[in-house]
This record gives structure tokens, sequence and C-alpha cells, in this order.
């Protein structure tokens, strides 16, 4: 038993989650620990093998390495308009919003709408719904973290591809990477054995009502479908949430960003995505990725500020030291039964300085 185990264990006693899986290391071999319950009624044992809802592990992991291949292909840039892709946004506020700002979370977008209710239930009326949307600040000026800004980034990476991004992600990045069994969009519970989820949203269902809106719109609730409502309307699949994996998956993504890079991604790829393009503003942001010269972020002072890393409102994380070469991924099911309220950053980063000490 590792030292890290009566850690995870204690956090269990403690009510953070029902099941924990914690895989960290710098490469092959790497250290896991898999305790507690995917599920509790009926009662599922979590594994290495268990698949958890990702959430918005999805940002970084699937959008951002899409958006970087298809910067290398020519079907982008970052300098790319939203107005030039979805032509619905053609005179909106949202047009000249560029793809490095929704990848940076400087579009001036708000941070969450519940789409479902905008465009009434009808996805097809999305991208005209997202033109509609009014900027709270110029583009820019200042980070707002904004799961719109990557529902519109999911929407213009699949109408330049001419594919949904579930087919493009398996594609461009678990195939190459033999990882087709560990990461996807829309699983199979006959398939892959998944990390229970929350019987009700109760976080979109105040939110929504809130600002007035018919919470009858919210997509229904279930086992392989994300938390996240959006991305629920969505089909499962959408730039912001959506895909669902193992600890093993989100390692080997992840360590794709570690230079000298890796299965599909160049040196200088990794390095740019890593880099700050926020200076100035409030929190240090790359490509996708949180950097840890962020104030108050999950990294945790065992960390490098050249760290880089993201959390999903499930309890799920990863982060990653250039210093260290190391990749630390924590997965948890926090809002099984039921979605609760737990800050995770004490655990996440207490779990960083052990699993550092030990790499």
């Amino acid at each position: 038993m590792s030292q890290h185990r009566p850690f995870l264990e204690s956090a269990l006693r403690c009510g953070f989650a029902p099941g924990i899986v914690a895989k960290w290391g710098r490469g092959d071999p790497s250290t896991t620990e898999a305790l507690g319950h995917a599920a509790v009624a009926p009662a599922m044992a979590v594994t290495e093998d268990t698949w958890f809802d990702l959430a918005s592990l999805t940002k970084p992991l699937a959008t951002g390495v899409l958006s970087i291949l298809a910067f290398r292909s020519g079907e982008l840039t970052p300098e790319t308009s939203v107005g030039e892709v979805l032509r619905e946004t053609h005179g909106t506020p949202i047009a000249d919003v560029t793809v490095s700002q929704l990848l940076t979370h400087t579009s001036g977008l708000p941070a969450w709408l519940p789409l479902y209710c905008l465009a009434e239930g009808r996805t097809r009326d999305v991208p005209q719904r997202l033109g509609e949307i009014g900027l709270e600040y110029a583009p820019g000026t200042k980070v707002v973290y904004s799961c719109i800004g990557y529902v519109t980034l999911g929407l213009m990476l699949s109408r330049v591809s001419g594919q949904k991004l579930d087919a493009l992600f398996s594609e461009l990045v678990l195939a190459p990477m033999n990882l087709l069994g560990e990461l996807g969009f829309r699983p199979d519970p006959s398939v892959h054995p998944l990390s229970g989820g929350a019987a009700e949203p109760r976080v979109e269902l105040a939110a929504v009502s809130d600002i007035g809106l018919d919470p009858a719109w919210i997509p229904a609730t279930g086992l392989g479908l994300p938390d996240d409502g959006n991305a629920r309307f969505l089909g499962g699949i959408s730039g912001n949430a959506g895909l669902f994996g193992t600890a093993r998956g989100v390692f080997r993504v992840t360590r794709e960003f570690l230079t000298p890079g890796g299965t599909i991604l160049a040196p200088n790829e990794a390095n740019d995505a890593t880099s700050c393009h926020t200076p100035g503003l409030q929190q240090a942001r790359g490509f996708g990725w949180q950097l840890a010269a962020s104030p108050g972020c999950s990294a945790g002072p065992a960390l490098s500020e050249r760290a880089f890393g993201h959390t999903g409102f499930t309890g799920v994380s990863v982060w990653a030291d250039p210093t260290q070469s190391g990749v630390f991924v924590l997965l948890s099911n926090r809002n099984h039964p039921s979605q609760r309220q737990v800050d995770l950053h004490p655990l996440r980063r207490r779990f960083h300085a052990l699993a550092s000490q030990s790499l």
C-alpha cells in the first residue's frame, strides 16, 4: 500500500466523493490508486477501468487538442473569427471574437447560459442563438471562464471539419494514440464501467429558475450522459463538456503537452498551448489550460508556476508540471448520487504535494 492510500481513504470518509481514482508519474510506469464506489445503489467498486464524467476536462483534452490540430492543418488559425465559420452570427457581437479568445476565456461571452432554453430545445438553432448573446466585456480585456465560449469553439471545429466532434476526436486523437478504449463521448454503459452521476440536475434547476427561464427545457439526466445540461442538449457531444474516460486516458493525453511532445503534438505546439496568452490579466491561461501562476488555483505550492491543469464540476482534475515532468490525475464522482458543492481544492493541493514527493 502506498503512502497515498490512507490520505485518499480519509477523503472518502470525510465525504468528498463516493469514489476516487488517482494516477501520477512521469510516464510508464506510473502509480494508480482506485478506491471507493463508482455507484452506491447498487454498490459498484471503483477500479482503474472505471470511466468518469470528465466534465470540463473536455476543454483542454478534446477541444484544445483539436484546435491545435486545426491550426496545423490550416482549417483554423488563432485569429479566425467566429463569424468566418458560423455564418449565422454575421453582424452580431460574437462574430469578431477569435479562436484564441475562445481558447483563453477572454471572449467577452458570459460564463454560462442554458442554451437549451434559449433555443427552445432545437439544436439547429444554437449558432443563431449564440449570435444573439451580448458580450459582457470587451474581448481580450479580462479572463472570465466561459463554457459558452467552448460550446462555440466546438461548433466551429465541427463546421470546418465536416464531422461531429466525437468522430473528429476519435479519428485524430484516440485512434493514433490507441486510446479508443480509454476515452470518448457518449459512452455505452454496456461496454464501459461508468461512474454514477447525479440523479437530478439540482444546480441547473436553480440556475435556470434564477434567471427566469423555464426549467422544463433542461434535458434529462442518465447513466452515460454528461452532467452538463448544454452538453446533454447537444447530444452528449460539446466543446465544453461531454468527454468520459479513465485516469489512464486523461494521463496519456495530458502527457502530450510535456515536451518533447508525444504521439500527436509537436514540441512547439505543446509549448505554445501551455504558455501564458493572457499576460497582465487576472488569470494565466494557455490554450485550454489554466496555468499554475493563476492566484488561488488548485495546483497548490507543490507544483511550479510552469504547471498547467484543469478541473471539472463532477470532481475531476488533472495537472502537469514541466519542471518535474510529472502528471497528476485525480478523478472522483463528487456529484453522485446528488450534486454537492464540495470544495475539492484542499484535497487536490494535498494530493499534488504527496504525489510530487514520490516522483
